[in-house]
Formats: C-alpha cells, sequence, structure tokens
C-alpha cells in the first residue's frame, strides 16, 4: 500500500510537470542531468512543489553514489562518515558522490562548516532541499559555492495534469482487480488542483481519501478545513507580513485586509500584527499624518485589553486608518541621513555656542555664546551639505 503521493514521482524527465523556468531543455539544471555533469545546488521552493521528486529522479540519471540525509536527524558525526566515504570513492573507484539533504535549513553552522570544505574541493556534489530562503538559513561560505534554483508553486493546470495521470493510474489498478469499483468526477479533479495550494501531495492525498467514489461533494468536505500555510518562523510568514506591510503602503485596502485576516485565521498574535501597524505609522506615513501614530498605539493598547477574538475590530480600524491616510519616508530618510553622517565623519566637536560654559575660561574660548545670524547647529564640517 505504497501512498498515491509516492507512486506518482516522475521517473524520467519527459513525466516532469512544471517549474519551466528550472527544468526544461536548454536550462543549465535540466542539461547538467541529462549529461550526468552535476554540480552543487539547492532547491528553494513550498512545500509539495516536487524537490524532493527532482532529487530522487537525478538519482536515476547519474552514475554517481547517491546518499540521502535527513538535516532532522544526520549530525555532525554522520556528515564525515559520508564525507570520509566519498574520497574513498573517488580515489579508489574514480566514483563521484551525491548528497541529497532535506530540510537541509535545519542544519546548524557546524554542520554546514563541514559540508564546505567537502563541496569546495569537489569531494561531494551536494543537493539541497528546502522550503526556507538559503539568504537566511544558509552560511554565505557556502552559499557562495552552490547554486540556488527558485521554484514557485505548482499552478493549478500544474495540479491537474498530475491529478488527471494520477485518475489513469487508478483507473488501470481497478481493471486488475475486479473487486475494486472507482468513479471519478472531474469537477472534483478541479476542484482540488484549485484547492491545493500548489501542493501536489497534498493534492494526491485528497485523491487519495476520496476514493473509491471521488466526487465534488467529497472533497469540499475534505478541504473544508484546510490550514493556511503560515509558519510563524517560516519564510511563508515573512511573505504574508511583507504583503501586508507593502498594501497598506500601497493604499490597497483591501489587500492590506485580506493579508490580516490570513494572519488572523492562521493563528498570528494580535499583538505582532499590532507592533507592525505602529512601526508603519512612523515609518510610512510619518509626520503626513500626526494622527497616525496616536492611532496604531491605541489600536495596541485595545489589542492587549480585548484580546481574540473581538480585537480583530480594532485592528481592521488601524489597518483601514493607515492604508488610507497620507504617506511620506522623511522619517526613516532623515534618520538615515544622520546616520550616515556620523558613520562618515565621526564624533566631530559641537559647535561652540552649543557648548555649556560654566566658567570664564570656558566663555573666552566662545562657548555659550549667543548664536550668530544664519549660523548653522551643525559641525563645522557638516553645515554646508
Amino acid at each position: 500500500m505504497i501512498p498515491l503521493a509516492e507512486r506518482m514521482r516522475p521517473k524520467k524527465l519527459e513525466e516532469w510537470v512544471g517549474h519551466e523556468e528550472v527544468l526544461a531543455p536548454g536550462k543549465a539544471l535540466y542539461e547538467a542531468i541529462q549529461s550526468d555533469k552535476l554540480f552543487s545546488f539547492i532547491l528553494y521552493a513550498p512545500p509539495g512543489s516536487g524537490k524532493t521528486s527532482l532529487c530522487q529522479l537525478i538519482k536515476s540519471y547519474s552514475k554517481a553514489r547517491f546518499v540521502q540525509l535527513s538535516a532532522v536527524t544526520a549530525g555532525v558525526k554522520d556528515l564525515k562518515a559520508v564525507i570520509d566515504e566519498a574520497n574513498i570513492w573517488k580515489t579508489r573507484q574514480q566514483r563521484e558522490t551525491i548528497v541529497f539533504v532535506d530540510e537541509i535549513h535545519r542544519f546548524n553552522k557546524s554542520q554546514q562548516d563541514v559540508l564546505l570544505p567537502a563541496v569546495e574541493s569537489g569531494g561531494i556534489i551536494l543537493m539541497g532541499a528546502t522550503t526556507e530562503n538559503p539568504s537566511f538559513e544558509i552560511n554565505s561560505a557556502l552559499l557562495s559555492r552552490v547554486r540556488v534554483f527558485r521554484m514557485e508553486a505548482l499552478s493549478e493546470e500544474n495540479i491537474l495534469k498530475i491529478l488527471m495521470r494520477a485518475k489513469d493510474v487508478l483507473i488501470l489498478d481497478a481493471q486488475e482487480n475486479e473487486n475494486l469499483k472507482i468513479e471519478f468526477e472531474n469537477s472534483a479533479l478541479e476542484f482540488i488542483a484549485k484547492h491545493s495550494q500548489g501542493d501536489a501531495r497534498v493534492a494526491l492525498s485528497a485523491l487519495e481519501w476520496s476514493l473509491p467514489l471521488c466526487t465534488l461533494q467529497k472533497v469540499q468536505e475534505l478541504f473544508a478545513k484546510k490550514i493556511l500555510f503560515h509558519d510563524k518562523t517560516g519564510d511563508q510568514h515573512y511573505q504574508i507580513v511583507s504583503a501586508f506591510i507593502k498594501s497598506m503602503r500601497a493604499s490597497q485596502t483591501e489587500a492590506a485586509l485580506y493579508y490580516m485576516a490570513r494572519m488572523w485565521q492562521a493563528g498570528e498574535d494580535p499583538l505582532f500584527i499590532a507592533r507592525r501597524m505602529v512601526i508603519f505609522a512612523s515609518e510610512d506615513i510619518g509626520n503626513a499624518d500626526l494622527r497616525a501614530i496616536a492611532l496604531a498605539n491605541a489600536v495596541r493598547h485595545a489589542v492587549e485589553f480585548v484580546g481574540r477574538p473581538e480585537c480583530y475590530y480594532a485592528l481592521a480600524q488601524g489597518v483601514i486608518y493607515l492604508s488610507k491616510a497620507a504617506k511620506s519616508r522623511e522619517v526613516g530618510d532623515m534618520f538615515q541621513k544622520a546616520l550616515s553622517q556620523v558613520d562618515r565623519c565621526g564624533a566631530l566637536p559641537v559647535p561652540g555656542f552649543l557648548t555649556n560654559a560654566p566658567g570664564k575660561l570656558d566663555k573666552n574660548f566662545g562657548r555659550g555664546r549667543d548664536r550668530f545670524e544664519n549660523e548653522s547647529y551643525m559641525p563645522e564640517d557638516l553645515s554646508m551639505e
């Protein structure tokens, strides 16, 4: 009883669906697989988009040894053993070793440092798979020695094509088993494709769970309590937050409310949303509307006082106001200019008339005197900027 998602992994490149931006004739990775001239790379893609399937597919095309590790269970000792074995195979058998690390973002710095010299010297060919942004999770030294391929979620059309292939496989199974009767409604397959959020594993599992009668009503019930993808520490989390902020910045009120609703339904802490709004009120509105920071703080206090679920009224009120308010980046821009002046010029002397003059000698040096007309308060080296 092999799960349908496992059975439907492509066995050859011609069976691959989607990701033409990475895996199509003429593309570097496609040609490397076909010619068996692989290089170290990391696949960065959402769940269920085919990362593991692709690495398994490469195994069937390559003459190299293939070692699969899980970053959840493999420690430094395991990595060193694999690398030592790879060196032996390369020296004695003239055979390369591919090391596939699933969820490579879970490796800590020490584990990644073990991989670095082996990748740099060509002792192993590293293939990593991750749902998290490698720029944040992978050491810069290791990242500079591998290629990163970004794959988007599968499209609705891609998912439907995979489901139709799975349907054909299941029909063949039924024909070989007289006691197995299965039926499909095409509308049910279309519904699964639309609501799987680009995750082939979710789609194939839903199809399998709906058997032997895959009807629209049955799959609608399966998806009635679907889980929103919003890992509080993951890349998807930051994508939703970014979309939330950018929508308010562009005065796209309905979009901002939608992304706030995404966070709310996924169980995000309301105070996190309120904090982002307080930051936005100063960063993106600032002095263009002095009421914005006051309102954002009022929303924060309301969230603390009321709590879930009623505090969403205050959050929504704040989002609507901040989205429609006039925007100005003056606060951040001017402070960043001041920071750059400090970084560039260091601790310049303060103009004398701005300093204290507690004694007669200080006054003789011009400290604490009255300000001359049109005299700048800036240090002398910056006063002309």
